[in-house]
Order: structure tokens, then C-alpha cells, then sequence
């Protein structure tokens, strides 16, 4: 789907205001609508940046090690909640659960011991976990959001304990090859933007290294493209069953800890940062590396996302994140929701399902409930507002699919001649008439 001409005018401007404010060899942000690249923004010429140019990924990498850790929780390899000593024995951390690790809810400190991991080469994980013990466990578990780079490089260790098969090779075989990220890569990759930090005070440019980070691969050490990225956010917003089960990746974003709790603006899902822009949650990732910053923010009802990077350590001015965000608002208050078409049914549904259709009363409270021919379920609420979602699970019972009721259970009550008198919703009776008694 195409951008409106204004709202690319916009935010073609943002990006050439935030390269030259935040002094950027070159920014790219690249917008995607329904599973495809709807516009790409580039500003700044060292190089010329384009949607098949790497950029560093950083910590973007998390969301994909998270998501190889939730695959092995559907196949019955691992549990959320098994304690990290269950399958990486011996690191004095142990009493850690992997859902803690994920979510940067253990309390672990951020970084290894020995010099910073992400300018210098990093070792195997033997050589990391000889600095691990109870005292990298800096607060305790679940009082407060701490972000981990450590935890991410335990979670790495998992994966190949729980496989017997390396991270990477984990990566490509699960991940990289099935979704169609040919130019996402351990290494820097040809064509790719060297990385820079800028001079503060007369703009000159200091490239930076490019490390292999070793056991602490699986948190920060990839490299990607626009197009690559942009296939991963659309993924992020409508996964394929194949990779993930989309209930899967719903559960990746509820909340594991807030990291911003005066405000609620930001908390940390499964592997997933989250953030609160107005009445609108997005879902994502910051990533930053020596001479790089990258931005991933998905919007997943409407498959709307804005990904990005720039090669230089922070934007001297502003926040690329804060960008890309900005970027998403833009496009959704340009693009509202479009209303689903109304189309009438092929055939009456069954008349178990019709039989509980109409109105219902719960403490002088009106409710109505309607039968979805097409799926099959039973829609009921508040009069007007029919949005929570049932499903039939045998003889007079109904499961709740979605909102405060997911989970729970309708059971109809019938009189001696058969007739549906009362529901039974998880012990709130709600009757025909307001004056029957539940």
C-alpha cells in the first residue's frame, strides 16, 4: 500500500531534519505496510544509504533469539519458567528462569566481565561464564527491569545445550533461511556502511571496529539491510505459522516487566520491547553497536511498521527510536484503520448458536450476543459493543476467545422443555429479563 504524497513529504523532511540535527553520516527509515515496503527515507551521503545497504543490527538480534527460544518452548524442549540451571548448569545464576532472562526481569547485570564486549572480541561461552556468578545478580528477580546483554549470551548457551546445534547455525536453518533474509549476516557483507563515531566538536569521522562478539553473538552481533528488516517487522506483525504459531508471538508481547513504570510508555515482553504511543502499543527493538544505531516498531493490528539505521554511535540530537516512532504516528494518523466490509451470511448458523442470540440481563446491566456464521462463534457484550469472542467446546458450552472473558466458560441453562434460559458466564448468571432472579 502506498503512503499519501503528503505524509511521505513528512516524513522525508523528518529524516533530513534528524540526519543533519543528529549529524549522521547517512540515516535510512524504511516504512512497511501489509507485509512490504511501502517507502523508504534516506538522508546523508557517507554512503548513500539504500534498502540493500548492512547497517548494524545490535540488540534487534535479541528479538530473534527470543524467538528461536519460543520455538523450542512450542516443541516441548524447554520451559519458560525452568530455572536457567536446568539446562546451563554451573553458572552461579542459575536460579534464573529463561522467562526472566527474556525479559530483563532476573535482575542480571548488563554486561560480562573483562573489557567492553562490544568493542573487543568476545570468546566462547566458557570463557564468559567464567565471570558469572551470584554476584552479577544485581537486584532481585522481578522488583525491577534491568537490561541484560549477559542474559541474552546465557540464552544463546541454551539454545545449544537444549539443540546440540550452534547459535548461528540455529539461526539460519530456523530463521533466516525460511523467512528469505539473504542479506542478513553474522559478518559485514558487501555493499555495507562503515560505522563511525563523530567528533564532537569539529565533525570529523572515527570508524569503528567491527567485532565478533562471540558468545554474545545471540545480543547484539547482527547485520542486516532495510529490506531484510523490513521482512522481519512484517514477520513480527503477522508471523508465518510455518516459523512461529502466531499465538506464540502474542504471548512474546505481554508485558514481563515495565521498564518506564512512573509513565507505563515502556515495558519488555518475551524477547520484545514495548511502547505506549497514545492509545496505540508498539512492538520492537533498539539496537546500537560501536558506529551503528538501528529502530524496528511494529504496529501489529494494522501491519504498519518503520525500521531503520544509522552509522554513527547516537545522533548528536534526538533519538533514532524516538524517530522511528514519531515516523509510525505520522503514517497511522495519515492511514486510519480501514473498516472490515460488512457481507452477509451464506446460510442461518446452527441453531445451537442462534438460540443464545438476542438479549441478556445481568444485574440490570443489558447485554446482546450474536452468532458470526463465518467462524462459527457466539459474540456477545456490552448492547452495542459485542466484542468479546466464544467458541463452542461441547454440549451447552462455550470458551472465551478474547478480551476479560478469554479463558473462561459460558454454561447454558435450559428449562424442562429445552429452552436456553440463562448463561452461565464463569459464575455471573446473566437471564432473559432483568426481572428474573440468577
Amino acid at each position: 500500500m502506498s503512503l499519501p504524497p503528503e505524509t511521505v513529504r513528512q516524513i522525508d523532511a523528518r529524516v533530513a531534519r534528524a540526519q543533519a540535527e543528529g549529524r549522521a553520516p547517512s540515516l535510512v527509515l524504511g516504512v512497511v505496510r501489509d507485509g512490504g515496503l511501502a517507502h523508504l527515507a534516506a538522508a546523508g551521503d557517507h554512503p548513500r544509504p539504500d534498502a540493500d545497504r548492512q547497517y548494524r543490527l545490535g540488540s534487534i538480534t535479541k528479538t530473534m533469539t527470543a524467538v528461536l527460544v519460543m520455538q523450542q518452548r512450542d516443541a516441548g524442549a524447554l520451559a519458560l519458567d525452568d530455572p536457567l540451571d536446568r539446562h546451563l548448569p554451573g553458572t552461579g545464576v542459575g536460579r534464573l528462569t529463561l522467562r526472566q532472562l527474556l525479559g530483563h526481569a532476573g535482575g542480571l547485570q548488563r554486561e560480562p566481565d573483562g573489557p567492553w564486549w562490544e568493542r573487543a572480541e568476545v570468546g566462547d561461552l566458557a570463557s564468559v561464564l567464567a565471570g558469572v556468578g551470584e554476584a552479577k545478580i544485581a537486584y532481585p528477580p522481578h522488583r525491577v527491569y534491568h537490561y541484560s546483554n549477559l542474559a541474552y549470551g546465557l540464552l544463546g548457551g541454551v539454545l545449544e545445550a537444549v539443540t546440540g546445534t550452534p547459535w548461528l547455525d540455529l539461526l539460519r536453518r530456523r530463521l533466516l533461511e525460511p523467512l528469505g533474509l539473504q542479506r542478513t549476516t553474522y559478518q559485514a557483507t558487501e555493499p555495507f556502511a562503515l560505522g563511525y563515531v563523530v567528533h564532537p566538536w569539529h565533525d570529523t569521522l572515527r570508524e569503528e571496529p567491527r567485532t565478533d562478539t562471540g558468545a554474545l553473538a545471540p545480543a547484539g552481533q547482527l547485520w542486516s539491510t532495510v529490506t531484510d528488516l523490513a521482512r522481519w517487522a512484517a514477520f513480527l506483525a503477522e508471523p508465518d505459522p510455518a516459523v512461529l504459531a502466531p499465538e506464540t508471538l502474542t504471548e512474546m508481547c505481554a508485558t514481563v516487566t515495565m521498564s518506564d513504570p512512573e509513565s507505563w510508555t515502556a515495558g519488555h515482553g518475551v524477547g520484545l520491547e514495548l511502547y505506549r504511543s497514545g492509545d496505540r502499543v508498539y512492538v520492537g527493538h533498539g539496537g546500537s553497536m560501536p558506529g551503528y544505531v538501528a529502530t524496528l516498531a511494529v504496529h501489529r493490528r494494522t501491519r504498519t511498521a518503520v525500521v531503520g539505521f544509522a552509522n554513527s554511535y547516537g545522533l548528536r540530537v534526538g533519538h533514532l527510536g524516538g524517530l522511528g516512532r514519531e515516523v509510525l504516528d505520522t503514517v497511522l494518523d495519515a492511514l486510519p484503520e480501514p473498516a472490515a466490509p460488512w457481507r452477509p451470511a451464506d446460510a442461518p448458523p446452527p441453531a445451537e448458536l442462534t438460540e443464545l442470540t438476542g438479549r441478556w440481563w445481568w444485574m440490570g446491566i443489558e447485554f446482546e450476543f450474536r452468532a458470526d456464521a463465518a467462524t462459527g462463534e457466539l459474540r456477545g457484550g456490552r448492547v452495542g459493543n459485542p466484542d468479546l469472542r466464544f467458541t463452542p467446546e461441547g454440549p451447552d458450552r462455550w470458551r472465551g476467545r478474547s478480551g476479560s472473558q478469554d479463558g473462561e466458560i459460558i454454561t447454558v441453562l435450559r428449562d424442562d422443555a429445552g429452552r436456553p434460559t440463562a448463561l452461565d458466564m464463569a459464575t455471573f448468571v446473566l437471564t432473559r429479563t432483568p426481572d428474573e432472579e440468577p
